[in-house]
Parts: structure tokens; sequence; C-alpha cells
């Protein structure tokens, strides 16, 4: 009889609740298409996008009482923010709340996390500073940008 494989760790069913009724609850019949109620509270100026992002502070916060690592929730916690500050854009906004799941994406992190913490640090580490290196560079490179743009203003202007 072939020994039974230990199921990997999940996330717990909470965790797992609240993230599907923000992102996952209503499938859109005849698709394979679902939402849940963060984009719905999105429709709200202003205090839906806020009740959005406490509740998906809150998986952020669970994962981090389950040890999440640092660069997971650094990961997690970028997902939130994109979403909320993406979601204050009117319109567009709403629209990327339809497709962005932050919530489902950072289920998905905390159970890589779960199932294998030390490479998952690793991805983790390597992704927080590729971001922290485009922080750096892309503001750099928007400055040289407009500092040679100036310049080639000034020469053409004859100064």
């Amino acid at each position: 009889m072939p020994a039974e494989r230990p199921t990997p760790p999940s996330a717990p069913d909470d965790v797992r609740q609240v993230a599907t009724w923000l992102d996952n609850a209503v499938r859109v019949p005849g698709t394979d298409w679902r939402f849940g109620i963060d984009p719905l509270l999105g429709l709200a100026p202003g205090l839906g996008d806020t009740i959005g992002a406490v509740l998906s502070g809150w998986i952020v916060v669970r994962a981090a009482g389950l040890g999440a690592s640092p660069a997971t929730l650094a990961r997690m916690t970028g997902n939130v923010l994109l979403d909320a500050l993406v979601g204050t854009v009117p319109v567009l906004g709403d629209i990327f709340d339809f497709g962005f799941k932050a919530n489902r994406r950072n289920l998905d992190l905390l159970e890589g996390h779960l199932r294998d913490p030390a490479r998952r640090r690793d991805v983790d580490r390597r992704l927080v500073v590729a971001a922290a290196v485009a922080a750096v560079l892309v503001p750099v490179g928007l400055a040289a940008l407009v500092g040679w743009l100036v310049f080639a203003a000034f020469r053409a202007a004859g100064l």
C-alpha cells in the first residue's frame, strides 16, 4: 500500500472565506468569470474603497500572525495598496477592481509561504529588491528625461 502524501498546509478557512467573499463570491452565469464584494464596494466613492482596503488589510494582518515572512507581507501590502490606489480613480479604478483580485493574489502568496517558507522567502526577497531598484531607477530616469527635455528646449530657443 503506497504511503499517503501529507497535504500541504493551506490558509485557514477564515482567511480563505474573506478572500473569496471579496474577490470570487459570485460567478457570472454562462462564464468562468467571478467577482466579489470588493469591486462593488469600490463603486461607492471614498468610503467603499476604504472599507475594501480595511478588509483586505485584515488578510495581511492575519498572514503576519501565521508567520508570513516580511517580504511576503510586503508583497501582500503592495497588492492592497495598488488595489486601493487605482481604485480611487473614477471608472478606471472600478474596472481594475473587477480584474485585479488583490485578495486572491494575497491568499496565493500566503499559501505559497505556508507550503515552502524557505523557497518563498528567497523568491519574495528577490522581488522586493527588484521593486526597490525600480522605485529608484524610474524616478531617476524620469528626472534625467525632464532635464534633457528642458536642455533641448533651451537649446532650440537659442538660449
